[in-house]
């Protein structure tokens, strides 16, 4: 019987994106196991890849245009129309505004990064007659909550004299109070929805400063100033608009752009994935196959948090699948996905390397460890080969 594989990964940050992954990983497959069934299913999850993928998807259109990025030099960003829908219906990803992606190495600091290309984004889109937007927030490489974002679509964020706030985290601090007298007023007849990790919070000992902000550059000190920042933020959200974000839940996602979405456009946030998967065909092509091979960049303690190969064992375990995950890292932690649904995991790491050095080698790395998961498979069906060899002999002694 022909073994039936399906290939359902996430891109790897910085490297490669879903479909190359997925592609990545079925030309190690096929260099095995040429005569296998695959079929590719990459998946996004709101961060780099979400607006082309969901075009892709739908059928619908792509359009590029320059914004400002994260560092506030002009970047080559786009946003896209879904095709098929009553509403026309924009969709956008913050990483290709702000994402960390766009922030040179020697410049990463979350204390000065902003999104306000985000909300140029959002404004092109309405430029471009949009009823509906989708906002994917993910693989951000900012931390200023969203007011760079509102800032661009006319929101005034007022220190205690009346002067607008500069750009990035570190001006919150300086927040005395919020205007929307310049608001986009075409922002009031669009729905915009947001997909988001549902587990991000904007404030507290798991607030997105502490969780993320290292990862984007912050040192530990500059971590606490951020968190500092941001629950004054969350105070005059509050104070101005009674609504409480410290702790809702999507509020820290993107560095907080979920709080700015949701509290100063008037954005609807969702979890990821109930957005991702109305779009994508996983759950009809889980059914058809007999196995499931994902993969993302990292795997550890956070990956049952909203991450995608947590979510597609999750899917697939509804069918009893087996569930296999190649990984570029595997951190702190990481043993706990064996629990969620994830058979194995491995990195495609074979010796020690810098990090430049592994993103510029991720396809070849990615491609081998998939062939290696191939030989195992191969292994597996010379075993089951013999079991049946072997229990056909016990039966003829039987009769004989």
């Amino acid at each position: 019987m022909t073994l039936n594989i399906l290939i359902a990964p996430s891109g790897f940050k910085e490297s490669l994106d879903a479909e190359q992954v997925a592609d990545c990983i079925a030309t190690g497959i096929t260099r095995v196991l040429p005569d296998v069934n695959i079929c590719k299913a990459p998946l996004v999850d709101g961060g780099e890849g979400f607006t082309k993928t969901l075009v892709a998807a739908t059928g619908g259109t792509l359009h590029h245009l320059e914004v400002t990025g994260p560092v506030g030099k002009k970047v080559q960003s786009h946003f896209g129309f879904l095709g098929g829908t009553t509403k026309k219906t924009a969709v956008l990803e913050m990483a290709a505004a702000a994402g960390l992606r766009l922030v040179p190495r020697d410049m990463r600091n979350p204390m000065i990064t902003t999104t306000y290309g985000v909300g140029e984004l959002i404004k092109a889109a309405l430029d471009a007659g949009a009823e509906r937007i989708l906002v994917g927030c993910g693989d951000s490489g900012t931390n200023d909550g969203g007011a760079g974002m509102a800032q661009a679509l006319g929101v005034k964020l007022l220190d205690e004299n009346g002067n607008e706030l500069g750009l990035g985290c570190s001006e919150l601090i300086k927040l005395k109070r919020i205007d929307f007298s310049q608001k986009d007023s075409r922002l009031n007849q669009v729905q915009i929805d947001v997909a988001c990790n549902w587990h991000n919070l904007l404030c507290g000992e798991k607030g997105v400063a502490r969780v993320f902000g290292p990862q984007k550059g912050a040192s530990p000190e500059t971590v606490e100033k951020m968190a500092l920042a941001l629950e004054h933020y969350a105070a005059v959200i509050q104070a101005d608009l009674g609504i409480d974000m410290r702790e809702m839940p999507g509020s820290g996602a993107s560095g907080g752009l979920g709080t700015g979405l949701q509290a100063l456009i008037g954005a609807k946030l969702h979890p990821r994935y109930d957005i991702v998967m109305d779009y994508l065909e996983l759950d009809s092509l889980i059914p058809q196959a007999d196995l499931v091979i994902t993969a993302e960049g990292c795997i550890d303690f956070q990956t049952p948090r909203g991450k995608i190969p947590a979510e597609v064992a999750k899917r697939a375990k509804r069918y009893q699948l087996p569930v296999i995950a190649l990984v570029g890292t595997i951190g702190e932690g990481a043993e706990i996905n064996l629990q969620q649904g994830i058979d194995y995991f491995n990195s495609i790491l074979t010796h020690p390397c810098q990090l430049h050095e592994a993103i510029s080698q991720t396809a070849s790395l990615l491609t081998n460890a998939a062939e290696q998961v191939a030989r195992l498979l191969l292994v597996g069906k010379q075993i089951r080969r013999y079991q049946d060899l072997r229990q056909g002999k016990e039966k003829s002694n039987q009769r004989g």
